[in-house]
């Protein structure tokens, strides 16, 4: 998903193995995640979707005088938190260490790639590309791929 603050920004749904990077839209102080060679374009995840940083994960401080807090992780899934509240950020990463971070206060710059969307999706896609395949008279059997 995208936050409510990224309504007006162009998006596109994440891909697995896409690379991303945290980044802030302008003209709105929302930060969120784009890829790399299009800083321009959201790019939403999936309650789910896992993600790895290329290193570990810095979040911006509680109070503005205090250095980076470093999360001790690389590897997150992405999550909504504070639903019922309509105008607060609700994209949010979850650690194994079981901290929670928003997505709007993670430090700009930092790159993950997605490492696998949530299932349903995988599944809902798979079908998607089967019904093409019918449509196109391809041999279905052929080229899909099992999907758990």
């Amino acid at each position: 998903m995208c936050d409510y603050s990224l309504e007006q920004v162009a998006s596109r749904p994440a891909a697995a193995g896409q690379q991303l990077m945290v980044t802030r839209f302008p003209p709105f102080m929302t930060r969120g995640f784009a890829e790399i060679r299009n800083p321009n374009v959201a790019i939403c995840l999936l309650p789910g979707t896992e993600v790895a940083f290329e290193a570990e994960v810095k979040a911006e401080p509680n109070f503005p005088l205090m250095p980076k807090r470093r999360i001790g992780e690389r590897l997150a899934r992405f999550r909504q938190v504070d639903l019922e509240k309509p105008t607060a950020h609700h994209d949010a990463l979850e650690f194994a260490n079981g901290e929670i971070v928003l997505v709007n206060r993670l430090v700009l710059g930092q790159i993950a790639t997605v490492l696998q969307l949530p299932k349903e999706v995988v599944r809902a896609r798979a079908a998607a590309e089967t019904s093409t395949m019918r449509a196109q008279g391809a041999p279905v059997v052929a080229r899909t791929q099992k999907v758990d």
